[in-house]
């Protein structure tokens, strides 16, 4: 495959678990999620949407960085990594959201930065910037994972 098509791939295949995630969480914003009580460090609903564009990005990038680098033992596992953790990134909005349940969800937001965490590890033996992209992401998640546990807590 060439690179511009690996590329194209690796971001749309990042921004598709935000896809799945936001069926669920665009009508429960206004509806369910406004009526909870939240922590004090709570961000403005607008903050979420061009910060999640953004570490979708990111990760896509890192992805395509690794799929790019050449061959070496690991990769499938790099592969896993990534794609196991995407998939707990769509689940958590779908249980959060859809599911209405903090609790089961803070339990997800903790394994999904697991696996980032994990994933980084493996990128490195790629691409350090790979793994420097998605930094952002595991910071934002930890700060996702805090604000869950508190929304749990308080409602």
């Amino acid at each position: 495959m060439n690179k511009p098509l690996k590329f194209i791939t690796s971001i749309i295949a990042s921004f598709a678990a935000g896809g799945i995630g936001s069926l669920a969480t665009t009508p429960n914003i206004p509806t369910w999620y406004a009526g909870l009580d939240k922590p004090w460090f709570n961000p403005p609903n607008w903050v979420f949407g061009p910060v999640w564009t953004l570490l979708y990005l990111l990760m896509g990038i890192s992805l395509y960085l690794v799929w790019s680098a050449p061959q070496a033992d690991g990769k499938r596992r790099a592969y896993l990594l990534f794609g196991m953790q995407l998939a707990l990134n769509a689940a958590w909005s779908l249980i959060f959201f859809g599911a209405h349940a903090p609790w089961a969800a803070a339990i997800v937001i903790v394994a999904l930065l697991v696996l980032i965490i994990m994933t980084m590890r493996q990128f490195w033996q790629f691409s350090r910037l790979a793994a420097w992209l998605l930094l952002p992401y595991a910071l934002w998640v930890g700060f996702a994972a805090c604000l869950n546990i508190g929304i749990a807590l308080l409602n």
